[in-house]
């Protein structure tokens, strides 16, 4: 058996005292090598046995959701996390440079570590500090977004694996991309599309390298180099600004000819208010994040992780014209004063002949108010429900006995307007649930006298228009008022008070309605998107196709009687404002709801006014708000919205 002590010596033969038990110089080299062999093994299977991880952090894939007003401007952010993704291509090559001088010069080079980085870490950690200090890009990327952000040598060795094995599998480019997008910039900012935004207010696309020196100076530490917070950030900054470009013209990326142009610092912006949700951007937010996630495959989770950026219908002049002329009519309003004018809400909405949603008011501010008064399904529209009545008698005819055939009937048609008048089905008198027969029921109890369907409508006499319904079937109206839009389950029960408006459409859906009557006849469900796109690609999104909902001839009669409401019946108070407009007021038998729809060019706007408990969510009366007279109409505050807002908005 070989004597392995003495071929290695030790303790050392012929050497007495402590100089038996000191290795020599070939001793100690042999150790150092077995010693440096077993860490390089050790290493080797390290770097076997470690796999990239599949997924990324969720906080470093987390993305805000933009949302832009119909102009391309943005609207709102919502997610966690101000983060945008750009593909690197987007990025000026400069501005990466920048970066690269600032944090990384040889990353191109290097094999995705800093052995230098390394070794001052382990140092660090044996004398009691940190490990942080002298990581690659590919690192700091590994490590934001693969790791946690704990400083410990086991993290650190993690993220030098990943970080060498990172290196060999996937490109450059696709690296530094991806530490662009997730790296943090300050002022809420992820990455460094959402960074240029915030600093300079436009793309990174646009950004020049005096610009993209200042972010990539933010990379150091963002809490310490962000101008705007102190007079010492702001010189640190300048400092570290100018370091980068100079560091630039030494590692060849730019010209000392070049780097002379910039000599002022490029001063960012000053500290933007957060893009919140209050006021009415909440409600917008809402209409377009359910269009999105019932039109377009991407699934509520998916939504809620980001990277979306959602290009609504809404125009932001409107919206501002219509907040505005919400909020005027509300400064006549007293809570205080008045009991009346407690729990009052009003709601809006304008859409366009094509089905867009233009603008919509919600209430007094979204972050107070959790519902949306332009999207109740809890508000009888009345007798704004007229104009469907009337087109569905012009469309299908009448049936006024058991066993005759459908005659049509057109605006002249004459019908008896005065009040409590039996109401007649094919069958006889029609007997109510309380076992009386029951009657026509006109504003105010006033007697017309015999009118033309036209004029009932245009004078907003109810007697003709229920007795019109009962003659075309409840069934044949319902099917009307669907065509046109109407949900079925904002459909009112089939009785006589059915054609006097017991459904409850949202503003958006009656004015969806009333845009039939002014396209000869055709619509198109309502939508608030137009485009979504993910990090630069297209995401499709079903959008609604146009309809023929009533003839053109139909559309046209309902469309005069609409104007001559304007002209010289019901709804002349909106005359002055818009002479060329066409609508029709809404109240109900209940007094419990006010509503104006009307249209001038080719948007329409309906505005609704309802009290309602909040514990019980019952409808309260209207009589009295606004210190109204007590037989004054309750459309009349609507009717003043719409006409200030068609006024004031551009057409």
């Amino acid at each position: 058996m070989p004597d392995w002590r003495h071929r290695i010596d030790y303790p050392r033969d012929g050497r007495r005292g402590v100089r038996r038990w000191l290795p020599s110089w070939r001793q100690l080299l042999l150790l150092a090598g077995g010693a440096f062999g077993l860490l390089v093994a050790t290493a080797g299977v390290m770097y076997a046995t470690t796999d990239i991880p599949t997924d990324l952090n969720s906080f470093a894939t987390q993305q805000n959701n933009v949302f832009y007003w119909a102009d391309g401007t943005e609207m709102a952010r919502t997610g966690l996390v101000n983060r945008q993704d750009v593909p690197l291509d987007q990025v000026p090559d400069q501005v990466q440079w920048a970066v690269l001088a600032a944090e990384n010069e040889t990353f191109y080079s290097d094999p995705g570590i800093s052995f230098q980085g390394i070794a001052r870490a382990v140092y660090r950690m044996g004398s009691g500090g940190d490990t942080q200090g002298g990581s690659t890009i590919t690192q700091q990327y590994v490590k934001n977004a693969y790791l946690n952000q704990r400083q410990d040598f086991s993290r650190k060795l993690d993220e030098m694996f990943i970080a060498l094995k990172l290196d060999q599998q996937v490109s450059k480019e696709e690296i530094l991309g991806g530490y662009l997008n997730i790296s943090w910039f300050g002022r809420g900012s992820y990455g460094i599309e959402r960074a240029a935004q915030a600093y300079y207010g436009k793309d990174v696309s646009e950004l020049d390298v005096s610009e993209g020196a200042f972010l990539a100076s933010l990379l150091k530490g963002a809490s310490l180099y962000d101008p705007a917070t102190s007079a010492d950030n702001h010189a640190r900054a300048v400092e570290r600004w100018s370091w980068i470009l100079d560091r630039m013209v030494k590692i060849g990326k730019l010209s000392a000819a070049d780097r002379a142009k910039y000599t002022r610092f490029p001063e960012p912006r000053p500290v933007p208010p957060l893009v919140g949700l209050n006021g009415q951007t909440g409600y917008l937010v809402d209409l377009a994040k359910s269009y999105v996630q019932s039109h377009a495959d991407i699934s509520p989770a998916r939504f809620d992780l980001g990277g979306y950026q959602i290009y609504t219908t809404f125009e932001k002049p409107r919206e501002t014209a219509l907040t505005e002329a919400v909020e005027t009519a509300e400064k006549g309003l007293d809570p205080e004063g008045r009991p009346a004018d407690r729990n009052v809400h009003l709601g809006a909405a304008s859409v366009a002949t094509d089905g867009r949603i233009l603008a919509v008011y919600g209430g007094p501010d979204y972050l107070k108010q959790g519902f949306d008064n332009a999207n109740t399904v809890n508000v009888p529209v009345g007798s704004a429900f007229a104009p469907l009545v009337y087109a569905a008698g012009l469309g299908q005819g009448v049936q006024r006995e058991r066993d005759g055939g459908r005659t049509s009937v057109g605006p002249t048609t004459k019908y008896n307007g005065d009040n409590g008048v039996e109401l007649q089905t094919p069958e006889g008198p029609y007997w109510g649930r309380d076992g009386k027969k029951a009657k026509t029921a006109n504003d105010g109890g006033r007697n017309w006298g015999s009118v033309s369907l036209r004029t009932a409508v245009e004078q907003s006499v109810n007697g003709p228009v229920q007795q019109l319904g009962m003659d075309v079937g409840l069934g044949n109206v319902r099917r009307t008022a669907l065509d046109l839009g109407l949900l079925p389950e904002s459909m009112g029960d089939l009785t006589p008070a059915y054609t006097l408006g017991n459904s409850t459409p949202s503003a958006i859906r009656l004015a969806d309605a009333y845009t039939a009557f002014d396209a000869a006849g055709r619509r198109t469900d309502p939508y608030s998107v137009s485009s979504v796109s993910q990090n630069g690609s297209d995401v499709p999104v079903e959008k609604p196709k146009a309809v023929q909902a009533v003839t053109p001839a139909v559309a046209a009669e309902v469309d005069t009687a609409l104007h001559g409401a304007v002209k010289d019946g019901a709804s002349k108070e909106v005359r002055q404002a818009a002479p060329d407009g066409a609508g029709k007021t809404g109240t109900t038998q209940e007094r419990d709801a006010g509503w104006y729809v009307g249209y001038r060019g080719s948007v329409t706007t309906a505005v609704t006014l309802f009290r309602l408990d909040l514990k019980t969510l019952e409808l309260l009366p209207l009589d009295g708000v606004g210190g109204a007279a007590p037989n004054a109409p309750d459309s009349a505050i609507p009717a003043g919205i719409w006409a200030a807002y068609a006024k004031d908005a551009a057409h």
